[in-house]
């Protein structure tokens, strides 16, 4: 099998046990290709915690879950350095934290106050750690995976602009229909019945990851599309020059961290789609997952009841199309 053709089947394990949510694991997977980070926000139970353990039990990987509290402290996600005596000698050893994983997930991360949600930005960012002076490199297949309440306010921390500016993609998962409800009652009945979910005989390997990797790198986009791209992202930025109400509402636009990002699930997904060139319905699909939290809207449009797909929307369809 080609590296497509496993993380294709890899897709189809993980949608076997995430149902009604084809569009969250294509999400996901497009992460996973281009090695960057996810934001899932989502109302409790629909499994966004579930999806990432079902992703991470299907790769040859080291799962990490870290639970996000009031009380946690930085040490508790990098790990720190513990005194050790030995033979009337004593050191200080590193001890590794849960961020030392493969496939972090972040479970609840607004629930910790800032000084822990900070502890992530050298990880996700420039995948090392330093601490006390020393920095330790993490593996070389790793991505945070950090999941979040909408609608839940109390005791929780916002993340602030420069954490968001670093997740690849912020996702978002709705209620699934009733003939989805209807097949994820019975799944979870037979799981029950046959104690627990069932552990996959072979997980994918590792390299094969490497291996989609370069060839999602070598994905062409000409230069139309890179123009097409950069023009989104100028749109956010100066969204008055297409319409003076979008002027109105969008406050601060896209970093250059945007373009890549666009440009980078694009590719992915050109890729997955079995292309080998990007077109601009591959910008389109992944332009919003890219951006929303790129964007922040003005009080004009929060007053209005804009939301930032909504401003997202609006401004993909003034956009000149290649």
């Amino acid at each position: 099998m080609s590296a497509r053709e496993k993380i294709l089947d890899l897709k189809q394990r993980v949608a076997a046990s995430i149902i009604g949510q084809d569009a969250v694991i294509e999400r996901l997977l497009i992460a996973l290709l281009t090695n960057g980070n996810v934001l899932m926000e989502g109302l409790p139970g629909l499994a966004k915690t579930r999806a990432i353990k079902t992703l991470a039990m299907n790769i040859e990987s080291r799962f990490s879950r870290i639970q996000f509290t009031p009380d946690l402290l930085p040490a508790d996600v990098t790990g720190s350095d513990i005194y050790f005596e030995e033979g009337g000698k004593g050191r200080f050893q590193f001890q590794e934290g849960p961020i030392f994983g493969n496939l972090v997930l972040a479970d609840e991360i607004n629930r910790s106050p800032a000084k822990v949600q900070a502890a992530l930005l050298e990880a996700m960012e420039e995948r090392q750690v330093t601490v006390g002076g020393t920095t330790h490199k993490l593996p070389e297949l790793f991505m945070v995976l950090a999941t979040q309440n909408p609608i839940e306010q109390e005791g929780t921390y916002p993340l602030p602009e420069a954490q968001m500016d670093r997740f690849l993609m912020h996702i978002f998962i709705h209620q699934p229909g009733d003939e989805d409800e209807l097949e994820i009652l019975r799944l979870v009945r037979g799981e029950d019945a046959a104690g627990g979910m069932k552990i996959p005989a072979a997980p994918v390997p590792e390299q094969v990851i490497f291996d989609a990797r370069k060839e999602v790198g070598a994905v062409k986009s000409t230069e139309a599309i890179d123009r097409y791209i950069v023009s989104i992202i100028s749109a956010t930025r100066n969204p008055g020059r297409y319409d003076k109400d979008l002027g109105r509402w969008i406050h601060v636009g896209a970093s250059p961290r945007g373009t890549l990002a666009l440009d980078r699930a694009s590719r992915a997904r050109a890729w997955l789609e079995g292309r080998g060139h990007v077109i601009p319905e591959d910008v389109q699909a992944v332009a919003a997952d890219c951006l929303r939290h790129r964007i922040i809207p003005s009080y004009d449009a929060s007053a209005e009841g804009k939301s930032n797909d909504d401003l997202l929307s609006s401004l993909l369809k003034l956009v000149a199309v290649p």
